[in-house]
């Protein structure tokens, strides 16, 4: 345990004002009102819905030693205060000198990018367990270490989370991480305190408008994790092993992310002649995906158990990670080979049935098209999908993924997504709008409110040769509503219709 004077001095935080008993021990951190226990240093921070100022008497009430503020504010006398500029920025500053700074004992991968993010952090982790390092994952699947799966809230935890579960990955000498780190996480300051090795930019794409506001301040705050990358001073490793930024230079906002960059770099792609790594000879066929990898150093087959050109991307960011290790080609090709799947990734759903059934967590207009140009690849006979959008988020996307749909798929089902606030059908007319733009697909596109009655129509209706796309929720297990959260699993659903479907033929 530390005291709070000393644990704010090793922070380098430098507050306003340190109130109340400066010598307290302080037991554990926490920016969540409903986890205080006594001795805890309570970090009021603003949510999207709640001020943490205003669970302070809750703090004193159970217990809590001290609190860290950023505004005027009363505090009881039972607590400590250490007022500061940002307490969002204090969060990570704090918990990085409370756990003794877990990320400099690891090699940290931040992958960052609108698509491919959580493939990418599995095939990273795949090789680098194939190399003996024992890696870790912190993204939209959850924490996942060799002892520990921790269910996830947001693509990134906040900075004191992953501060926590670094900290436990050190404790049972795992070697590495590689973090999903989103746009929110890097304008909300989740990720202050880890000291990243290596940065990898997958793709922008349209998403978030409705948190940044415009493309361009979207694409600025992806850029500036690539700009703060390597800017800390560091003395672990003294210099044995520089900073490296990995950058997909097919995208065409890539040069505007290297012109950010202060690190080395290592480029990948497949029409980029310029690249670094890249694959060449790619065989899409089955249920596998193969290709040569090229690179600076010698050229290797790679064999994957994923699916898509998306992944052939995906694959070779997970390459370029391995090089700056130092792995070599084996190790690399032997923990790509290994990985299986990722849950709601073109995952297919399989009972038998004479067509293909994949459900993706593609949400993104980039997302829905990359996928749906992949189900042409899986049969010669219709493509229908089944999609929403949800609610409380960029409404912009949604004509523009209804273009989409109508433009790629024979059959277009909208149904539900995760309204939260919104009319489900009010979401579903918009999407409407951009069907409508390009005219209705070949056979036609409907309207079901209801997401399992609507995956239920495209199953029983689906010929042998046809492809089903369900997209938009791909892993998640729920549905959030105005009022309430249900369990809700496309993958369950369609299972279950699937065999239906089966015993019924």
């Amino acid at each position: 345990m530390k005291r709070l004077k000393s644990l704010i001095v090793q922070s380098g935080v430098r507050p306003y004002s340190l109130t109340g008993n400066t010598g307290v021990e302080i037991q554990g951190i926490t920016y969540d009102s409903r986890k205080i226990a006594p001795g805890y240093l309570f970090v009021c921070i603003r949510g999207e819905h709640h001020d943490g100022h205003a669970y302070i008497p809750e703090a004193a009430s159970k217990g809590a030693a001290a609190v860290v503020i950023d505004s005027d504010t009363e505090i009881p006398d039972t607590l400590s205060a250490v007022r500061v500029s940002d307490s969002r920025k204090a969060l990570g500053d704090i918990a990085k000198a409370f756990y003794d700074n877990p990320s400099a004992s690891m090699f940290c991968i931040g992958v960052t990018g609108t698509k491919g993010k959580t493939t990418t952090t599995h095939l990273i982790k795949s090789v680098l367990d194939e190399a003996g390092m024992s890696c870790g994952v912190i993204g939209t699947l959850g924490c996942i270490s060799r002892n520990l799966v921790i269910p996830a809230k947001h693509t990134t935890p906040e900075s004191s989370d992953i501060q926590e579960f670094l900290a436990k990955m050190r404790a049972s000498e795992e070697k590495a991480v590689a973090i999903e780190v989103s746009s929110h996480a890097i304008d909300l300051q989740r990720i202050r305190g880890v000291d990243f090795d290596v940065g990898v930019f997958t793709n922008i794409g349209h998403d978030h408008l409705d948190f940044h506001g415009s493309f361009s301040d979207y694409l600025a705050t992806k850029a500036s994790f690539f700009e703060n990358l390597g800017t800390i001073p560091d003395s672990r490793k003294n210099g044995e092993e520089a900073r490296i930024s990995i950058i997909n230079v097919d995208d065409p906002n890539s040069g505007f992310i290297l012109s950010k960059t202060h690190t080395q770099v290592l480029t990948y792609g497949i029409s980029d002649a310029s690249a670094s790594i890249t694959a060449k000879e790619i065989r899409l066929c089955g249920k596998t995906t193969s290709f040569v990898a090229s690179t600076p150093h010698a050229s290797f087959p790679v064999s994957l158990n994923l699916k898509g050109i998306f992944n052939v991307y995906n694959a070779l960011a997970a390459i370029a990670c391995g090089l700056a290790k130092g792995l070599d080609p084996d190790t690399i090709s032997s923990g790509l080979r290994s990985l299986k799947g990722v849950p709601g990734r073109f995952e297919a759903v399989d009972e038998g049935q004479p067509f293909s059934v994949i459900v993706d967590y593609a949400h993104t207009p980039d997302s829905l098209e990359s996928v749906l140009r992949e189900a042409r690849r899986l049969g010669s006979g219709c493509l229908t999908v089944v999609f929403g959008c949800g609610g409380d988020r960029d409404r912009s996307k949604r004509p523009a993924m209804g273009k989409i749909a109508a433009t790629l798929a024979d059959r277009v089902i909208v149904t539900t997504d995760n309204p939260r606030t919104e009319e489900p059908y009010d979401i579903c007319k918009e999407i409407e709008k951009g069907i409508l733009q390009v005219g209705r697909p070949r056979l036609g596109y409907e309207i079901i409110l209801d997401r399992a009655s609507a995956i239920q129509s495209a199953i029983f209706s689906a010929q042998e040769g046809d492809v089903l796309i369900i997209a938009g929720k791909g892993h998640e297990t729920y549905q959030i509503f105005r009022d309430t959260t249900i369990h809700f699993d496309d993958r369950e659903v369609a299972k279950s219709l699937l065999r239906e479907r089966m015993e019924n033929a």
